[in-house]
């Protein structure tokens, strides 16, 4: 039977290949493919020897950091399925993840400890009992080193199946309760190849990850690199800092990097006299997603980085890789998310019915391919309305031109997409509804010429009740992300709220409005 290699099987074949090489590097220390597989098989035995079973569910919460590529490594190695926690998260959305997923353990960061103590009896009790920090031991977190040095080296692993889970990336719904997404260790593996063969990734890259590594991006990208046996340089910065991306590039010889429309706008908005200082030559490979790039930003991007080709990639959580804006196309399909990409199956454009549309028509996005997740953890329904038989939908609405271009129409129904992060609106209306004074709200994403969209609340106070955006803010930063909060609040009188005839708030007619008075 054929069995695609896992993370852990190939680290393991690129310890044995080619031991020194350097295999991952971030701010403090660096592994060569020996050490980082020796760390990862002592931690996947720590693990298994702490009670873990394979199949259960470890939640990884940190910023990103080395550890968070040895424990990717670790966990496939023991079978384990890891669970990773957006780190922009409050304490009770982590809390619903953790306890959703039943996870038996946690591996989190030293600056996450009092979030997760705060939260822990509403964790389950095997993971309240083990939680390992990347640190110091403290007060019931056992240090993440500690499990390593005292490991049995020489643990007897399984071999791990390739439809065996690998990971449950939680993404958001338009209802805003997050979903668990199961990806397999064989889908991941044939996404790596499938990223490999489509930009041309080498064993001789080196790829600079800058997006979290508790993202879909970031974790593709680096499985890809280990795969091939590359080199990942993890950005381990806590706040995006333009020139300190330029230093990396040119210090770390980068010949790639994956950002989102905001870091670029960053970048290029330096001063030429500290452009000047870095010599990025050796970035050939550029990728933009999660948002639009204007035609300006492109041109710009592509004059800076001088010998770098610019992609543009379409795809989610739940489906991979979907479609690829390819470097020639870059301005003649400004605004497309291209076409299909290699190994992708192929993409249909249904209406409500589930027919085929013309192109040029406006329909949902369904895609086809290899490399697809397996389901919503737990959730039969959602898993349901997510096929069609073998095609898949994340709820996308796009059209597809003559040419076989894709154009996204709409994301995720309201979806507000700030600074490569998703917002979607109904889990920001429903914290916001919450307030005593709020009688009712609608939140929507308005231009923002630094993070694409900007989150604004719409809200109408309940008769003879007063409040201030500052008021409505800080209710929102107790209780949500940062990157959720609505950075200005409109009030508006009940009558002046836009409706349907049966009452539902008419989001399109707000962002006309927020639209033609920015």
């Amino acid at each position: 039977m054929t069995r695609l290699l896992n993370l852990a099987d190939a680290v393991a074949a690129h310890a044995r290949f080619t031991p020194t090489k350097l295999g991952a590097r971030d701010s403090r220390r660096s592994l060569s493919y020996a050490e980082w597989h020796e760390r990862a098989t002592r931690l996947a035995a720590g693990l298994l020897a702490s009670g873990l079973a394979r199949g259960d569910r470890v939640g990884v919460l940190a910023y990103n950091c080395l550890e968070w590529l040895e424990i990717y490594v670790a966990l496939a190695r023991a079978g384990l399925v890891a669970v990773p926690v957006n780190f922009r998260l409050a304490g009770p959305e982590v809390a619903y993840i953790l306890t959703h997923a039943e996870v038996g353990a946690v591996i989190a960061g030293a600056e996450f400890t009092a979030t997760l103590d705060a939260i822990r009896g509403d964790l389950p009790q095997a993971a309240a009992q083990r939680c390992i920090v990347i640190g110091q031991a403290q007060a019931h977190w056992t240090g993440y080193e500690a499990v390593i040095r005292e490991a049995d080296p020489g643990w007897d692993f399984a071999p791990v199946g390739q439809e065996e889970q690998c990971a449950l990336m939680y993404t958001s719904g338009t209802t805003g309760r997050p979903k668990g997404a199961i990806r397999s260790h064989g889908g991941s593996s044939l996404l790596a190849f499938a990223t490999a063969l489509e930009m041309g990734f080498t064993r001789d890259d080196t790829g600079l990850l800058v997006m979290p590594l508790c993202h879909a991006n970031s974790l593709y990208f680096a499985t890809t690199f280990i795969h091939l046996g590359a080199t990942c340089i993890v950005d381990d910065s806590r706040h995006f800092d333009p020139e300190r991306l330029l230093a990396t590039l040119s210090r770390e010889k980068v010949t790639f990097t994956s950002l989102v429309p905001t870091h670029y706008i960053m970048v290029l908005a330096l001063p030429d006299e500290v452009k000047r200082r870095y010599d990025v030559g050796s970035v050939g490979k550029l990728l933009v997603s999660s948002a639009p790039v204007r035609r300006d930003t492109k041109l710009a991007i592509l004059e800076f980085f001088r010998n770098g080709k610019l992609h543009e990639l379409y795809g989610s959580t739940e489906h991979g890789w979907v479609t690829l804006l390819r470097p020639h196309e870059q301005i003649d399909k400004l605004g497309s998310v291209g076409r299909e990409w290699a190994g992708s199956g192929a993409i249909r454009i249904l209406d409500g019915h589930g027919r085929e549309v013309p192109d040029g028509e406006a329909g949902e996005l369904y895609s086809r391919t290899p490399y697809v997740f397996d389901g919503y953890w737990r959730d039969p329904e959602k898993t349901a309305e997510a096929f069609r038989g073998d095609w898949c939908t994340v709820g996308d609405m796009a059209r597809r031109d003559a040419d076989g271009y894709i154009w996204l129409v709409d994301r995720k129904s309201n979806m507000i997409i700030s600074g490569g992060e998703n917002v979607y609106p109904s889990e920001v209306e429903g914290v916001l509804g919450a307030h005593p004074k709020v009688k009712d709200v609608a939140v929507i994403g308005v231009p923002h010429e630094k993070w694409g969209e900007a989150v604004q609340a719409v809200i109408v106070l309940h008769e003879g009740e007063a409040a201030t955006s500052e008021e409505i803010r800080a209710w929102c930063r107790q209780r949500l992300a940062g990157f959720k909060c609505p950075t200005s609040v409109t009030f508006l009188a009940d009558s002046a709220m836009p409706r349907t005839a049966t009452g539902k708030i008419l989001h399109r007619v707000l962002r006309q409005r927020a639209t033609g008075a920015a």
